[in-house]
């Protein structure tokens, strides 16, 4: 976030230096107000790029194994920009290296899923899926696994077959 700001100042300034080299060659022909307009300008361009590629930057830079499962679009009124095209301000990606089965519950499993977010810290949370019943549950404590792999006191829910979290969980077999 520091250096996104940076960048920004660093996009305002730039714009403004080269308005102002522009302006004196042209011996002060150009508006007085157009040196702090293409500062805005270039400002605003700035954080509407680093809006826009953030996602690609974070996908590219993630570890092998990992797979992105669900992306969360936003629009704001105080960026209207994005009512033309929605920027991908979180997603969840499934981390398919993590994933623990027990062999006599191989519909079971227990995948580390990573939420990122724009402006917020990635969390890591374990989850319980029922590939086979498409169901799954948060490992929190009070859930206990017997020696046969049941999974005892689990607050299950029930998910859509083609819930995109579930698929990726689930094709890891």
């Amino acid at each position: 976030m520091f250096f996104e700001l940076i960048g920004t100042i660093v996009a305002g300034a730039a714009a403004a230096l080269l308005v102002w080299a522009i302006n004196r060659t042209l011996k002060g022909r150009l508006p007085n107000w157009l040196i702090p307009a293409a500062a805005g300008v270039a400002m605003l361009l700035a954080t509407i790029s680093s809006e826009y590629g953030w996602f690609g930057r974070v996908k590219a830079n993630m570890p092998e194994g990992l797979v992105v499962a669900q992306t969360i679009e936003e629009t704001k009124f105080y960026r209207p920009w994005t009512y033309a095209k929605p920027f991908v301000a979180r997603f969840v990606a499934v981390d398919q290296v993590s994933v623990r089965t027990h062999p006599a519950q191989p519909d079971q499993r227990i995948v580390d899923l990573i939420f990122y977010g724009r402006w917020s810290r990635t969390a890591k949370v374990p989850m319980l899926f029922d590939c086979a019943n498409a169901k799954r549950a948060d490992v929190v404590d009070g859930i206990e696994f017997g020696t046969d792999g049941d999974v005892v006191n689990a607050q299950w829910r029930a998910i859509e077959q083609d819930d995109p979290i579930l698929k990726a969980a689930c094709e890891t077999s």
